[in-house]
C-alpha cells in the first residue's frame, strides 16, 4: 500500500522529533503551558526538506463525518498520508495547503478488519453464491483478499444484516474476495503530521454559537462545522447583556473569526465578527454560509460603479460600431439564454453563430471594476438570489441580449452542414439585436409542436421583422444541427455524468420553499450546450494558436486509478458489466440499460454517483506553464484543447479569454496562472455554497412539510450505515443501522448496493437538519 518512495520521507523524522521534544520540555518548567502542537519547521528548513523529498506538500482534506480523520495526498496521488486527530493537523484548517513530515512507522496506527462477503456456506472455506470453487482457486482468492487488505485501512464495501433483535450483523465486503477470511487482518496506513502550513486557504470564519463560561473573561465559540477547532471570544465582543442572561442567546448564530492559535492550547482565539440572527431561519443562515466560504456579497463601492458608462440608457457609439461586424439587420437569428443564429444558405448547408456579451468592452484591464471582478471571480448561485460578480447594470442591462435592443458582443460563425460538419469559422467582435428572447420551455414547446403554427400570444415579444414561423424553423434547424453534434460527440468519445438536481418552487414574498421537483434536462437544454461546447472548444484552438504562452485554457485530468481500479472489482463483484478503459467506453456503459422496469432510472443513478467519486475536477491553467500537451486534454469531453468562452459576465476567466481574443490582454504567463488558480478556488468554493444553499432549502422543506416518505435505493453500504438515493427527491442521505434496527425491529434482511428500502424524512431538533429512518413494513402512510 506504500510506495517505495515512503521510506525516504520518514527517515529524517527523528532529528525534528527530538528538537520538538526539546521544546516540549523547556516549556514544562517555569510555569508555562503544557506545549499542544508541534512547533512549525522555519521555511527555509521546508524549503530543503521539500528540495530533499523528505518533506510532501498537499492540500488537506478533512472528513466531515469524522473530523479527527484528515489526509493529503501523495506527490503522485496514488496514496493518503493519514493525519491522526488535531494534534497531527497542527491548526491546519479543511483546505490548507500544508506541508507534511512522515512519522516512523511504529507510530502507523494499526487498524483491525475483518474481510468477509455472503456466502450460502457456514465456512470460510465454503464457496461464493453456491459455486463450488477449486483448492487453487479458493487460495487464489484468500491471498488476493490479503494483498488487497494491505492496501487500504478499512474495507470500503460492506454488507450490513438488519436483525429484528435489534443488533447489527456486520459483514464487511471485500470486493477483490469471494471468501470469509478467518483471522482478521491488520492494515497500516501511512501516517504524518503537518510541520508547516504554506498557504490558509480556509477562511477562517465559521458561524456557530456562544457558551458562557463563569468567572473567564472569554465566551466559548462551538463552530457548527466540527473540523474547526472551538475558539475563545473575549467577552468584550459579545453582546452587552450576555453576561447577564446567556440563556437568551442559544439558538443565535454568529460569525467568529480566528486571529491566533497558540501552539500551547487546544483552542484558537478569535474575535467576533456578527451577530447573524435565530438558528433555523435562512437568511441568517445563508449569511452564515456566504462568510464562512469567503464569498463576498457586499455592495459594489462607488469606485466600482464609477467605472461604468454614467448616461442611460446607453446606447453605442457609432464609431465602436463601425469597429464591429454587424449583425443586426442581415442575421435572420433566434437567440435563447445564450444567443444563438441560425440562417440557411442557398446550397443547402447553414450559418450557425453563438454571440456572447462583449463584457471585456466595460471592464478595463486593471481598473477597480476588473479588480473586484478577478477577486470575486465568479458569481454564485444560491437557491433565492444570485451573488453577482459584476454589479447589476453590466448584467441585466448593459450586456444582457435583451431582445429588440443593439448589443455589443464577441462571435463565433460557422458554415456548417446539416450533418453537422464544419466547413469554415470567423472569430470577431460584432453588434447584434436579438429577435427574440426564448426561455427554454418556450424552446421546447417549438421543438416539441414542429408542425403547429405559433402565435404572437403564445410566445415572448418578437422582432416584427422576422415572422414567427422563420423563428420556429431555426429552432428546428438548431435542434436537427444539434443532435448530429451530439451524436457525433458521443461516438467520439465523451463521456456525460448526468445527476439529479434538485430544485425548488418558492413563495415570492417570503422566499420561503414551497415545493421541490427533479430538473428536466431536455432537448431545449441540450441544443443550447452543443453550441455553447462548440464555441468553447473552436475558441480554445484559436486562442492556443495565437497565444501559445498565455492561453488560458480548461483541462479535465484522467480519472485516479486506485479509486477505478476499486471500482472496477465492485462493478465485477456486483454483476454489472462496465468498461472503464476510457471516457467513452464509460459512457457507453452507463447508456446501457441497468434492467427494465421502474427503477432502472435509479440503478443508472446510482451506478453513476459511483462512476463520479474517482473523477478529478476540470481546473483552468495557462497554457504557457504546462509544457506537455498531453496533460492539456479534457477527459470528459475528450477533446485536446478546451476553454471557457461563453459566460464573461458570471466568470472572470471568460474575461481573460474575451481579452485574448481581442489581443489586449496585458498579464504575464505566470499571472495568467496565477489567475487561473484562483479563479479554481472560487469555483470549488461556489460549488459547495451552492450545494450548501440547496441543502439548506430542502432541511426546511422537510421541517414544513414533512416527514416526506420515498422509495430510496442503496448506493453504498459501510460499517454501521449505508448510503441512499431518495428517489422522489434525488437527495442523497445516509442510514445509521443502530438507530433504525433498534425502532423499526425488521426481519432479517440483506442490505446490499441497488437494495430498494422504504425511508422517511424527518426534521432533526438541530435547526435545518434531517434524518433519514427506515419506514415500519406496515405503515401504510403515504
Amino acid at each position: 500500500m506504500i510506495c517505495d518512495g515512503i521510506n525516504h520521507h520518514v527517515k529524517s523524522f527523528s532529528a525534528s522529533s527530538a528538537t520538538s521534544s526539546a521544546v516540549k520540555s523547556k516549556n514544562k518548567g517555569g510555569g508555562s503551558k503544557k506545549q499542544v502542537f508541534e512547533s512549525y519547521m522555519t521555511r527555509e528548513e521546508v524549503s530543503h526538506g521539500l528540495k530533499r523529498g523528505e518533506l510532501i506538500q498537499g492540500q488537506i482534506r478533512i472528513n466531515p463525518k469524522k473530523y479527527h480523520e484528515a489526509f493529503i495526498p501523495s506527490p503522485d496521488d496514488t496514496w493518503d498520508i493519514f493525519l491522526d486527530g488535531t494534534v497531527a493537523r497542527n491548526r491546519a484548517l479543511n483546505g490548507d495547503i500544508v506541508v507534511v513530515q512522515v512519522l516512523p512507522r511504529e507510530q502507523w496506527k494499526v487498524n483491525w478488519t475483518c474481510l468477509v462477503v455472503r456466502s450460502d456456506t457456514d465456512t470460510s472455506e465454503g464457496a461464493s453464491e453456491g459455486t463450488s470453487e477449486s483448492e487453487t482457486r479458493r487460495e487464489h482468492l484468500v491471498q488476493k483478499a490479503q494483498k488487497k487488505a494491505e492496501r487500504t485501512s478499512r474495507p470500503e464495501h460492506l454488507n450490513t444484516t438488519l436483525t429484528d433483535t435489534g443488533t447489527v450483523k456486520k459483514y464487511c465486503f471485500d470486493t477483490t474476495a469471494n471468501e470469509f477470511l478467518t483471522k482478521p487482518t491488520p492494515s497500516s496506513p501511512c501516517a504524518g503530521q503537518v510541520v508547516y502550513i504554506v498557504e490558509k486557504k480556509h477562511s477562517r470564519a465559521a458561524t456557530g454559537f456562544l457558551k458562557f463560561l463563569p468567572d473567564r473573561p472569554f465566551a466559548m465559540f462551538s463552530p457548527m462545522d466540527h473540523r474547526v477547532p472551538r475558539i475563545n471570544v473575549p467577552l468584550a465582543d459579545c453582546p452587552e447583556d450576555f453576561s447577564s442572561v446567556p440563556g437568551n442567546y442559544t439558538n443565535t448564530l454568529f460569525i467568529c473569526r480566528i486571529t491566533d492559535w497558540a501552539a500551547n492550547s487546544n483552542f484558537a482565539e478569535g474575535r467576533l465578527a456578527k451577530t447573524l440572527g435565530q438558528a433555523g431561519e435562512i437568511e441568517p443562515e445563508t449569511e452564515g454560509i456566504l462568510t464562512e466560504y469567503d464569498v463576498d456579497f457586499s455592495e459594489f463601492s462607488d469606485e466600482v460603479l464609477d467605472c461604468l458608462p454614467k448616461n442611460l440608457p446607453w446606447t453605442i457609439p457609432p464609431e465602436e460600431i463601425r469597429k464591429r461586424r454587424d449583425l443586426r439587420w442581415d442575421c435572420e437569428a433566434t437567440y435563447l439564454d445564450d444567443a444563438l443564429s441560425c440562417k440557411q444558405l442557398p446550397d443547402g448547408n447553414f450559418e450557425v453563430g453563438v454571440h456572447i456579451a462583449d463584457v471585456s468592452y466595460f471592464v478595463d484591464q486593471g481598473n477597480a471594476l476588473d479588480a473586484i471582478a478577478s477577486q470575486r471571480a465568479t458569481s454564485v448561485y444560491l437557491v433565492q438570489k444570485v451573488i453577482p460578480m459584476l454589479p447589476r447594470l453590466l448584467c441585466e442591462e448593459l450586456c444582457s441580449l435583451n431582445p429588440l435592443a443593439d448589443r455589443l458582443t464577441f462571435s463565433v460563425i460557422w458554415k456548417i452542414t446539416p450533418e453537422g460538419k464544419i466547413l469554415s469559422e470567423w472569430f470577431g467582435r460584432s453588434v447584434i439585436r436579438s429577435c427574440v428572447k426564448l426561455s427554454y420551455d418556450y424552446a421546447q414547446s417549438m421543438i416539441e409542436a414542429p408542425d403547429k403554427m405559433f402565435s404572437a400570444a403564445e410566445l415572448p415579444p418578437v422582432d416584427p421583422v422576422h415572422p414567427i414561423d422563420e423563428i420556429h424553423q431555426a429552432v428546428l434547424n438548431l435542434h436537427s444541427i444539434a443532435r448530429n453534434l451530439r451524436a457525433q460527440r458521443f461516438t467520439g468519445g465523451a463521456l456525460r455524468l448526468d445527476q439529479m438536481k434538485l430544485s425548488f418552487t418558492l413563495d415570492k414574498e417570503t422566499m420561503m420553499p414551497q415545493g421541490c421537483y427533479i430538473y428536466q434536462y431536455r432537448d431545449s437544454n441540450k441544443l443550447v450546450e452543443e453550441f455553447m461546447l462548440l464555441a468553447n472548444i473552436a475558441t480554445a484552438h484559436h486562442i492556443c494558436r495565437k497565444f501559445p504562452e498565455l492561453a488560458l485554457l480548461r483541462r479535465h485530468p484522467p480519472p485516479k486509478a486506485k479509486m477505478m481500479d476499486e471500482l472496477q472489482e465492485l462493478c465485477d463483484q456486483l454483476g454489472i458489466n462496465i468498461d472503464l478503459s476510457s471516457a467513452g467506453a464509460l459512457h457507453k456503459s452507463l447508456t446501457a440499460t441497468l434492467g427494465d422496469d421502474e427503477y432502472t432510472s435509479a440503478r443508472q443513478q446510482v451506478l453513476t454517483h459511483m462512476c463520479s467519486r474517482p473523477m478529478q475536477m476540470a481546473l483552468y491553467f495557462c497554457s504557457g506553464v504546462w509544457k506537455d500537451e498531453q496533460l492539456f486534454k479534457h477527459y470528459a469531453l475528450n477533446v485536446p484543447l478546451y476553454t471557457h468562452f461563453t459566460s464573461p459576465i458570471r466568470r472572470y476567466a471568460d474575461i481573460i479569454v474575451h481579452r485574448l481574443l481581442a489581443s489586449s490582454l496585458k498579464l504575464s504567463t505566470e499571472e495568467v496562472e496565477k489567475q487561473a488558480s484562483h479563479c479554481n478556488d472560487k469555483k470549488t468554493l461556489s460549488k459547495r455554497v451552492h450545494e450548501l444553499s440547496s441543502e439548506l432549502f430542502f432541511g426546511v422543506f422537510v421541517k414544513e412539510c414533512g416527514p416526506l416518505d420515498s422509495e430510496a435505493m442503496v448506493m453504498g453500504v459501510l460499517d454501521q450505515s449505508f448510503d441512499v438515493l431518495v428517489i422522489r427527491y434525488g437527495v442523497q442521505k445516509r442510514i445509521y443501522c443502530k438507530v433504525s434496527c433498534h425502532t423499526l425491529h425488521l426481519q432479517e434482511t440483506v442490505i446490499s448496493v441497488f437494495s430498494l428500502v422504504e425511508v422517511q424524512l424527518k426534521a432533526d431538533s438541530a435547526p435545518m437538519k434531517y434524518s433519514a429512518v427506515l419506514k415500519r413494513p406496515d405503515d401504510s402512510r403515504s
